[in-house]
């Protein structure tokens, strides 16, 4: 995904809408400082890219859940699966996500399968405000390409694993407070859309 806040997520998805009538304002004293924003979602649903430009736009820490994940492990996510399996990454997860949620103020983009653990959802939504991403199966697909970094999706028909996973996750993802689907949207429209609906959250 591209970087480029005025880009779509997505450089194949329909044109965007040009009008900023959902622009809102990005003054951070809008939303609660201390309270987290956790970002949760399918895999290139577009956590990462939304987080990162909502942290800079509200002057916050921004942590990547996979990333941190990564940097205590010593190894990419990828090299954990195959190295030491799903069921050692869920646990690592688990531990990565309890110490980053001991810090306030935070946006924090999460892993795909982060709510598939009862604790992992039940500490986000007592310590953020869980912000839900979304978008259609074929913008997934194109957003995810024929890569080899989606560990999930190897050795797989990529639409039949993408449709199951998602069903056997929605009724967590749809626990967030907040639901955007970022199918057709830029960077800078998905955050506007964020702000504006946290206000009435909080």
């Amino acid at each position: 995904m591209g970087s480029n806040p005025n880009t779509p997520l997505l450089q194949h998805s329909i044109t965007p809408v040009s009008d900023r009538s959902c622009a809102v304002t990005t003054d951070p004293l809008a939303i609660s400082s201390k309270r987290n924003i956790a970002l949760i979602g399918f895999m290139a649903a577009g956590k990462s890219a939304v987080g990162r430009n909502l942290a800079k736009r509200l002057g916050r820490r921004f942590v990547d859940l996979d990333r941190a994940i990564e940097k205590s492990a010593g190894m990419k996510v990828r090299q954990i699966f195959e190295q030491k399996g799903e069921r050692y990454f869920r646990e690592l997860e688990k531990e990565t996500l309890a110490r980053v949620l001991n810090k306030q103020g935070q946006v924090i983009a999460t892993g795909g399968g982060v709510v598939l653990d009862n604790d992992n959802l039940a500490r986000l939504r007592a310590q953020s405000l869980v912000v839900g991403l979304n978008a259609s199966i074929e913008t997934l697909l194109k957003r995810v390409g024929n890569g080899t970094t989606r560990p999930l999706l190897q050795g797989a028909d990529r639409r039949e694993r993408i449709e199951a996973m998602l069903q056997a996750r929605a009724e967590r993802y749809a626990q967030a407070e907040i639901t955007i689907d970022t199918t057709d949207l830029t960077l800078d429209q998905v955050v506007d859309r964020i702000l504006e609906a946290a206000q009435g959250a909080e």
